[in-house]
């Protein structure tokens, strides 16, 4: 079970990282064949069916998207915990929308699969 002082930290630092475009130290968080299912992948790459596999993969396809929004920035709303995944709700302020990143962890603690729902 993931506890809240766990799940507050991560989540602080998973905001800081977006919001200050830093790649590199948010990388660290996830193993090498971490997944991403999120509907933002198929506006980049609209044949991967929504999902990306491989930290390379992710990476370039984050580079990708930040390229796009230069005035990205989340707003942390609130942090929940469960057996082994941390959701982050937060707000996009550039989109307007809210969203929850689901974020699943291994027996190490590192970051092994993410899905990511958004607000209509």
């Amino acid at each position: 079970m993931i506890d809240q002082q766990f799940a507050n930290t991560f989540a602080a630092e998973w905001i800081d990282c977006w919001n200050t475009r830093n790649l590199d130290r948010l990388m660290q968080h996830y193993t090498d064949d971490f997944t991403i299912e999120t509907p933002y992948a198929l506006k980049i790459y609209p044949d991967c069916g929504g999902i990306i596999a491989g930290k390379a993969q992710v990476r370039e396809y984050w580079e990708t998207a930040l390229s796009k929004l230069s005035a990205l920035h989340f707003e942390l709303l609130e942090v929940l915990t469960g057996v082994n995944v941390v959701a982050i709700y937060y707000h996009n302020t550039v989109s307007g929308k809210n969203a929850v990143e689901n974020l699943f962890f291994d027996t190490d603690g590192m970051v092994k699969r993410v899905v990511v729902t958004y607000s209509n």
